[in-house]
């Protein structure tokens, strides 16, 4: 299995990384973490993100494998988006920046 280093320009895991940690992936992920969501519910729970970029961030978390899309048979269809296992652990990790994050809100935030 080759080593993977995301300090390196050319590792493969530098887009992923990216992707993972751009404004919208993350917080999409953080998201998806508790259960599968349909489109409507995720742009609902991840506020200012607008449609089009919420399907440009879901098809790069798809495309990356951090994400399944599932669509049921049905008229009309019924999509929904989880987590993979690889997926759910990225999103852990973002949860857990995420939780360190607002919990230094009060010494570093203005008046804090």
């Amino acid at each position: 299995m080759p080593d993977f280093d995301v300090f390196a320009k050319d590792c493969p895991s530098r887009d992923m990384f990216a992707h993972v940690t751009g404004r919208w992936g993350a917080l999409v992920l953080g998201r998806l973490r508790p259960e599968p969501q349909r489109f409507g519910e995720i742009r609902r729970q991840v506020e200012g993100i607008s449609d089009r970029m919420l399907t440009q961030t879901l098809r790069t978390l798809v495309d990356d494998g951090l994400v399944s899309r599932y669509s049921a048979g049905t008229n009309p269809p019924h999509t929904e988006y989880r987590l993979t296992e690889v997926g759910a652990s990225i999103a852990d990790a973002v949860l857990r920046l995420a939780d360190a994050v607002q919990a230094a809100m009060p010494r570093v935030a203005p008046g804090g």
